[in-house]
């Protein structure tokens, strides 16, 4: 029988152009007088604009404008960004952080997966076990989900929830309450995987309402939550409730064709605010799109961001139901984090059942949760939450003095007015919220928001 030939090829030749071309990052904060300049020149590769934006947006950084250019075998990308304070980044460990994470040494995806708190995989929060959970959202869904995992004795390291839709989408990252590692009983993960899908399905029999998932994956958290929601069509539906309280809300979404270069413009027009730039990007990526040119603005609350794209194959969007399609998965991806109404953040020792109890209390006082953070820094659990009346209505200050009274005596509890759109009416008795904190109790360490 002869022997088959097959041309050798060598294994390192796959990252030989990066290798002889290797990314150059620069740190400029000379050129602009208000931000700093952000300049990235690589080998381009598929998905590269995503780990860009990705590590600007996991550091907490504003993107108030932005040029890309990809087309061809090379990447540029020019970001203008400053802190959450609209000041330009001077922090040497975040320059640094930056440098290394985007330079030779860093650009691969096992480096960006290193910023702590923002990815489901075991080198970020130390040894645990990601649970994933979307069903249809309710009031108290939270607080009875975070109390079986109680009730099981796991500890909730670190939580991300999103509701979208009335649909409720989670991440939660846990270990065991004796021995702080992952959960690897094969019978006890079946047992809470079971239970959780239980309170996701409620009274409904339809086994395609919720869904549960217990893994060791390594995806970026809120990539993996746009995923998830993305998977559960949430774009079929709207926001009729947000939409008609106001309208403007609503992002405008536009696609045309460019006929000269053959790329589909899309043109998106809506409000400014943390990772818009991510969570387009990130949406696109996942839809098989490849952005090869982008310009990105904000002026003052608005934001206007264009991009010039083709499908993988190379293809454009030719049809309008292509069109019709990304159009609704980019407006549900804009409006799966936009919050309304307050923002509790709240600081504890770290305990099991330390989520439950928190939890608990928004219920039983009547406030919707409608998006949530959970972390853990040193032997502080940090708890954020958005949330809303039971009725959508502005949460009264009668409730927030109820919660001081339960738990202040336990926690910090920093309360923050946030508006999500300029016709938000905002009562008198509110309207200084957003710069009011509250603070009760003996502090452990110290809090971060």
């Amino acid at each position: 029988m002869a022997r088959a030939c097959w041309p050798y090829f060598d294994p390192e030749y796959e990252t030989l152009s990066i290798r002889i071309n290797p990314p150059r990052v620069s740190v400029d904060n000379i050129s602009c007088k208000d931000c700093t300049i952000v300049k990235v020149d690589s080998v381009n590769k598929p998905g590269i604009l995503l780990e860009v934006v990705q590590v600007l947006s996991d550091l907490d950084l504003i993107i108030t404008k932005a040029y890309v250019s990809s087309d061809g075998g090379w990447f540029m990308d020019v970001f203008h960004v400053t802190d959450q304070h609209g000041n330009k980044v001077t922090d040497g460990n975040t320059i640094g952080y930056i440098e290394k994470a985007l330079g030779p040494k860093g650009y691969t995806s096992d480096v960006l997966k290193t910023c702590p708190g923002k990815n489901v995989g075991v080198n970020s929060l130390g040894d645990y076990t990601a649970i994933e959970l979307i069903g249809r959202d309710r009031p108290g869904l939270l607080s009875e989900i975070s109390a079986v995992l109680a009730n099981l004795h796991f500890n909730v390291v670190a939580a991300e929830v999103w509701t979208h839709n009335q649909r409720i989408a989670c991440v939660l990252y846990v270990n065991d309450k004796v021995t702080c590692n992952a959960v690897d009983d094969p019978s006890r993960l079946c047992v809470i995987e079971e239970q959780l899908k239980n309170i996701l399905r409620a009274c409904e029999d339809d086994n395609n309402v919720a869904h549960t998932s217990v893994s060791m994956g390594s995806t970026h958290i809120d990539r993996r939550l746009h995923q998830m929601f993305f998977a559960d069509r949430d774009y079929e539906g709207s926001c009729l409730d947000m939409e008609a309280d106001c309208p403007s809300l609503k992002p405008n979404v536009s696609i045309d064709h460019c006929v000269e270069k053959g790329y589909s413009v899309v043109s998106v027009k809506c409000k400014d605010r943390p990772k818009l730039m991510f969570d387009i990007v990130c949406t696109l990526t996942d839809m098989q799109y490849v952005v090869f040119h982008a310009a990105i603005s904000s002026d003052g609350p608005s934001a206007s961001q264009e991009y010039y794209i083709r499908h993988m194959d190379g293809c454009t969007l030719d049809t309008e139901g292509e069109k019709d399609r990304v159009i609704k998965c980019l407006e549900a991806a804009i409006q799966r984090r936009v919050s309304e109404g307050l923002r509790l953040e709240l600081c504890a020792k770290d305990r099991v059942g330390l989520l439950s109890d928190v939890t608990r209390v928004l219920r039983e006082n009547g406030l919707l949760v409608t998006r949530a953070g959970v972390s853990t820094v040193g032997e502080q659990g940090v708890n954020v939450f958005y949330v809303r009346d039971s009725s959508g209505n502005p949460v009264d200050t009668k409730i927030i003095e109820g919660l001081r009274k339960e738990i202040g005596q336990r926690m910090m509890l920093n309360v923050k007015k946030v508006a999500a759109c300029a016709c938000a009416k905002v009562p008198p008795e509110t309207a200084g919220w957003s710069k009011t904190s509250f603070f009760f109790g003996s502090l452990l360490g110290k809090f971060r928001a």
